[in-house]
């Protein structure tokens, strides 16, 4: 990474780490408004397109066993291009993706049309989502920075934990070494176990995927 990649970054993420310093509502409203709009324009990351971005969603599929899952749930979707892979690899699931932006969201829903009997997309922030189930797998991917100080981010990362059903798996996937900040208060959590970690170094923006899993059995696999 150059320099002034490295201090893009610091300065990218000490923004929103002065978002955290409002409340959650508030935070959540100031988000919205920046991720709508980024979205003014199609796929604004590329995400698409861009060969880092497939190479490191193959390589975040490949870290987690084929299941069978019942209910997946993908926190910071933007507009689906991973989200497209889940019902795809994952075709007997129902996957639950969910953004901040309402203007991704809609784009999400043309990408996974050919799911729509088994995708529920929903507008809404990682601190203050709620749902009516748990999970069996949870992906997070390039969201935790953006959560800001610390007690926000162990806020967030006890959320995730909180989504998983008994024996449910959790992949977080961040920038690296950023990740070790990111997910350090699910590995000092106790509540869920790491069973492994995948990190890519020759990548022009190394990532790290790491895998969790929660005590117990699936509904999936006891029924299985």
């Amino acid at each position: 990474m150059t320099a002034a990649k490295d201090l893009a970054d610091k300065m990218h993420r000490a923004f929103f780490r002065t978002l955290s310093l409002l409340s959650s509502r508030g935070q959540g409203a100031l988000l919205r408004r920046y991720f709508d709009w980024w979205h003014r324009r199609p796929d604004p990351w590329n995400m698409g397109t861009d060969a880092y971005e497939q190479a490191k969603y193959a390589a975040t599929l490949a870290q987690v066993s084929a299941g069978p899952y019942r209910r997946i749930l993908e926190m910071g979707c933007s507009e689906g291009v991973f989200t497209q892979r889940l019902v795809r690899a994952h075709p007997d699931a129902h996957v639950t993706a969910v953004d901040i932006s309402e203007r991704a969201l809609r784009r999400a829903a043309e990408r996974v049309a050919e799911a729509a009997d088994r995708t529920l997309l929903v507008a809404a922030d990682l601190l203050t989502f709620t749902a009516e189930h748990r999970y069996d797998l949870v992906f997070c991917s390039e969201t935790l920075y953006y959560v800001g100080r610390g007690d926000r981010l162990r806020q967030a990362s006890a959320q995730l934990i909180g989504l998983l059903a008994p024996g449910g798996v959790l992949v977080l996937v961040h920038p690296w070494p950023e990740a070790r900040r990111l997910h350090r208060f699910v590995d000092a959590s106790g509540a869920v176990s790491r069973v492994s970690e995948f990190v890519e170094t020759a990548a022009h923006r190394p990532f790290a995927v790491s895998v969790y899993r929660a005590p117990g059995r699936t509904a999936a696999s006891a029924t299985g």
